[in-house]
């Protein structure tokens, strides 16, 4: 190995004197010599370049300096030997450096105490190497040269990468900061991309001026020690020393780097000003301020550009108030129209059908009163008066009448139930006696046709419900199976539970129904194929009646027929409590 006397030439013993404070360059020795670490160091004491003294940092070994430069990415030059551990050791590295950390700015000076086994040319271009000396050659002057060189290329690097990386971010940011809706993120995001930009952590804050205004000053934004002013408004909240700084950019207009303070002076096309102060630790460079101004450049019409849309974004939300409030009164408008529409058809539609059913059915019974009157008018001018035979006419009369007057009554009971909202009551009731009394009151009705009413009660649990509308229900379907069930035939009535609540059953002996009749059971005024056995009337809403009635509470009607000749049955299932909706209502008593 070379004797470190070789390297530099070492005088005395005198110590090494205290390094300046404030920045440094940052060098690394990378050599298996301790000596060659020591000599290094004594050379280099008391060396300056632009007042930065230098950090020199040590390795011993090419292993243990690949750990050092990941701990001191910002090392400037590299002294370093070629073989240490290895007759490659050294130049290795170097491939560690520039293609592994891919650090392109690092210099590295290499050294070596056995030239000729690395050809100096080859390894220049094979291994970006800046420069090669062998240790025998570099004298403390020459270390100075070679060193002094080396750092000033170092930090031209430096600033072209620095550059480079500014403008990248101007570019990012500026597509990030157009794309902000609302001024106060944006002034958010101007804040964070300064920061970004200058590599700190920095305490600002951004204030805007809108001279249109009567409070022209507005605190936007604000980081690090100065969050406590965010939504200040006008200069005299802000602390003093901070307050002097902002009033005096606003009256000079312009950038001032003044330390500790950083201030940025943005004047927008729309004649709104803005201004940004950064603390910031350290001072900043040549560069670094030419990046922000060029940053702050484009500024102007980000700021311009979130004025208009938050404008733009004001206007369309007053216009669309406006729609909607429009659009809310023709749909009301509508909605009244539609629903007076809708009453003047239901109006239309049962005065169609009062008009048919009194067309149709009053016909037959006014013919017959109309006839029988006749019949009496030429038995009474007859001398030989008949009083058995007139008795018989006046009945006939009667009957024809009560006829009529049960068609007119339950003609104004619908009409009554289409005119009015009828809450039904809520009671809890026994429905077996309920099922019992109604049987009891067709029993009279039956035994006219020599029917048999065969009534089966299990008595259950109370249910909750309108007992008469209840009542009025099961009547219907117990008149109707008198009405429909033939002479001397079985009406079967049962009640008793089942799992969804009372179950009401009631089987008549009729001729049953046809599909047809099943599809269309339950509407207003329809006739069915069925006729009544007895010479009974029907204008067909006595089961519209029933189906009201059941929904009301709750429950489900259903009908079944085998067809033609083998009768129908009627199952109403009802829950043991009702629901209750916002309005129910409820059909009046009427009989079919």
């Amino acid at each position: 190995m070379v004797d470190p006397d070789d390297i530099v030439d070492i005088v005395d013993d005198r110590d090494e004197p205290p390094t300046a404070a404030g920045p440094r360059w940052k060098i690394m020795v990378v050599d298996d010599e301790p000596a060659v670490h020591d000599g290094t160091r004594f050379a280099l004491a008391d060396y300056t370049l632009n007042g930065q003294g230098l950090e020199i940092v040590s390795a011993y070994s090419a292993e243990e300096g690949r750990a050092m430069l990941r701990a001191h990415p910002d090392t400037a030059v590299i002294l370093l030997d070629v073989i240490m551990e290895t007759d490659t050791a050294g130049l290795d590295l170097v491939d560690f450096i520039r293609t592994e950390l891919r650090n392109e700015t690092v210099r590295i000076i290499l050294r070596t105490g056995q030239p000729g086994q690395a050809p100096e040319r080859r390894i220049i271009v094979d291994y970006d190497i800046n420069d090669y000396k062998a240790k025998t050659e570099l004298t403390a002057d020459k270390l100075f040269t070679s060193l002094t060189a080396a750092l000033r290329s170092w930090q031209q690097l430096e600033r072209m990468l620095e550059t480079r990386r500014g403008l990248e971010i101007i570019v990012d940011a500026a597509s990030t900061l157009y794309d902000f809706k609302s001024i106060q993120r944006l002034a958010e995001g101007v804040l964070v991309q300064l920061a970004s930009l200058l590599k700190v952590d920095c305490d600002g804050i951004l204030v805007f001026h809108d001279g249109g205004r009567a409070q022209p000053v507005a605190v936007l934004a604000a980081a690090g020690c100065y969050t406590h002013h965010v939504g200040a408004n006008g200069v005299t909240t802000l602390d003093p020393d901070l307050r002097q700084v902002v009033e005096a950019a606003f009256r000079a207009r312009t950038h001032q780097f003044v330390p500790p303070w950083s201030v940025l002076y943005i004047r927008t096309a729309s004649d709104r000003e803005v201004v940004v102060v950064l603390q910031v630790a350290r001072p900043l460079s040549a560069t670094d301020r030419t990046l922000v101004e060029l940053f702050t450049s484009k500024l102007s019409i980000a700021f311009d550009n979130v004025i208009l849309y938050e404008q733009l974004q004001e206007a369309n939300s007053r216009l669309e108030d406006r729609v909607n409030q429009r659009t809310r009164e023709l749909t009301s408008a509508n909605r009244r129209l539609a629903s007076q529409w809708a009453r003047l058809q239901r109006a239309n539609t049962f005065k169609s059908e009062i008009l048919g059913t009194v067309a149709h059915d009053l016909r037959n019974p006014l013919s017959v009163i109309i006839g029988r009157a006749e019949i009496l008018e030429r038995m009474v001018t007859d001398p030989a008066l008949n009083p058995e035979a007139a008795k018989a006419q006046i009945k006939h009369i009667h009957n024809a009448a009560d006829r009529v007057a049960d068609m007119v009554e339950s003609l104004i009971a619908d009409a009554m139930t289409d005119a009015l909202d009828i809450t039904i009551r809520r009671d809890l009731a026994d429905l077996a006696t309920v099922v019992r009394e109604v049987a009891e009151a067709n029993q009279p009705l039956a035994a006219k046709k020599e029917q048999t009413i065969a009534l089966t009660v299990t008595p259950g649990a109370p249910v909750v419900c309108d007992v008469d509308r209840i009542r009025e229900a099961v009547d219907n379907l117990v008149s109707n199976a008198v009405k429909y069930s033939a002479i001397g035939g079985r009406i079967e009535l049962t009640y008793d539970d089942a799992p969804e609540g009372a179950r009401i059953r009631v089987k008549d002996s009729g001729p049953g129904m046809t599909p047809e009749d099943l599809r269309r059971l339950y509407g207003r005024f329809r006739r069915l194929s069925a006729k009544p056995t007895g010479g009974e009337t029907s204008i067909g809403l006595g089961l519209s009646i029933v189906k009201r009635i059941v929904d009301l509470h709750g429950g489900v009607i259903e009908a079944d027929s085998a067809g033609e000749g083998h009768g129908t049955t009627f199952t109403v299932v009802l829950p043991l409590r009702p629901p209750e909706p916002e309005a129910e209502a409820a059909a009046p008593p009427t009989q079919g």
